[in-house]
């Protein structure tokens, strides 16, 4: 890992938390992700299961976690099994995790090899009546591709069909989203790192720079820095392909005149940051550019006031739509008669801004989290309304990450420039 060693203590507190939740007579069972083939003997970069991740802090594959807490056993109530290192692992793949490395990573303290589980969860499966198991139950998630966790619950149904299993997924979400004070540090290094990837490239970009080579500096910025690389791939969308809302060829060269939308985070132990700035390429935004810049700033404000408390996505969403469809009558973009004529269910400002305004931020960039969960103090969400007029060529988005407190909203992301006058006077040296 090239981030720097996070303390045990974070993920002890989460099992705990993660224990206190289940019902007596139960074992959970978690695996860590997969290793994503790239070709015939290659994998993609590997990245930990969030929740596996979030219970014991290991950042290796072939892992698994077991939670017996009231095991008669006691050696089965909390066990991390992990895959057995050899010389030619060594040789190939470089160094794995020594169980004495497991324990002082995720502090448990019984560690086996993987060839020591199937005895052991015979053992466990005797003596529990209900079993903890994760699915990806995110509403994105296409359930197009098999994973090793499904795997293991479809094995272990049809070897045990009597036992009462059970979802560890909604117990561990409900957790994963409000942070503690050590992820929320963790948090502010991510957000942190991403900032001094959208401030740099500010500084970089000019006429006749291509998208890729913006791509290349906000990479630079995220592995000098620990990251380990993208928490999301990076939209760097110059001109009309600000409207393209996931826009990732990042293949077009900056032309003097445009707008340049940079949306990116860094992924710093695992947690995301997640910024956009919308910019000049040639550092002076135009009247008509700074008009829709405005307009979106102006809802982005207010969607930060209203990021209280006792609320939740699906309301606050209503309420920033309306702010929204102000700033459009003002821009001309649409009327008040195609308010008062529109369809219910298409209505007249998602023809330019057809996204939500906020998401659950975490160890997903999108975080674990439906549009009717309560907000509550330690979460933390985006904030990124958008103006998108195609036959204009601009495109604007303007995000900024909040923390929700008792207090109130606190940006994390207020340093980084977003009034026209400071950005135009940070692209210019100032």
């Amino acid at each position: 890992m090239k981030y720097h060693p996070i303390d045990s203590s974070l993920f002890v507190s989460n099992r705990d938390a993660f224990r206190k939740l289940m019902k007596p007579g139960s074992v959970a069972i978690i695996h860590s992700n997969d290793q994503m083939p790239y070709s015939s003997d290659q994998y993609f970069p590997f990245r930990q299961h969030p929740d596996f991740y979030y219970l014991t802090g290991i950042d290796q594959e072939k892992s698994i976690l077991m939670l017996f807490p009231d095991s008669p056993n006691p050696a089965l109530r909390e066990v991390l099994f992990l895959l057995e290192t050899n010389e030619y692992i060594a040789v190939w793949e470089g160094h794995k995790y020594t169980r004495l490395e497991a324990t002082a990573a995720s502090g448990i303290e019984t560690v086996h090899w993987l060839s020591a589980f199937e005895a052991m969860l015979k053992e466990a499966m005797a003596y529990a009546e209900n079993v903890y198991l994760s699915t990806l139950e995110n509403p994105r998630y296409g359930g197009e591709v098999n994973y090793r966790n499904l795997r293991f619950v479809k094995d272990l149904q049809s070897r045990y069909p009597l036992h009462n299993y059970m979802r560890a997924t909604p117990l561990i979400t409900r957790l994963r989203l409000t942070k503690s004070d050590v992820e929320l540090e963790i948090m502010k290094k991510a957000i942190s790192i991403t900032a001094g990837a959208i401030g740099r490239v500010m500084r970089f970009v000019r006429p006749g720079v291509a998208e890729y080579e913006i791509e290349a500096e906000i990479i630079h910025e995220y592995i000098s820095q620990r990251a380990t690389g993208h928490s999301f791939y990076p939209i760097v969308a110059s001109g009309g392909s600000a409207c393209v809302l996931h826009y990732v060829e990042n293949n077009r060269v900056c032309r003097d005149g445009d707008l340049l939308l940079v949306d990116t985070g860094a992924e710093y132990a695992n947690y995301a940051g997640d910024i956009t700035r919308t910019f000049p390429v040639n550092g002076r935004f135009s009247p008509r550019q700074k008009d829709v810049y405005n307009a979106c700033l102006r809802v982005m404000k207010e969607a930060r006031a209203m990021l209280v408390t006792g609320t939740h996505i699906d309301a606050y969403h209503k309420e920033v739509c309306k702010v929204m469809e102000s700033e459009l009558i003002g821009l001309g973009l649409i009327s008040k008669a195609d308010i008062e004529n529109q369809d219910p269910s298409s209505p007249a400002f998602k023809k330019y801004f057809p996204h939500g305004t906020s998401h659950f931020m975490g160890l997903d960039v999108h975080d674990e989290g439906h549009r009717f969960e309560t907000f509550r103090p330690g979460m933390i969400l985006s904030c990124e309304p958008g103006i998108y007029i195609p036959e204009e060529g601009i495109g604007v988005r303007i995000e900024n990450d909040i923390l929700i407190t008792e207090k109130g909203p606190v940006d994390l992301t207020a340093d980084v420039p977003v009034e026209v006058s400071e950005i135009e006077e940070f692209m210019n040296g100032g």
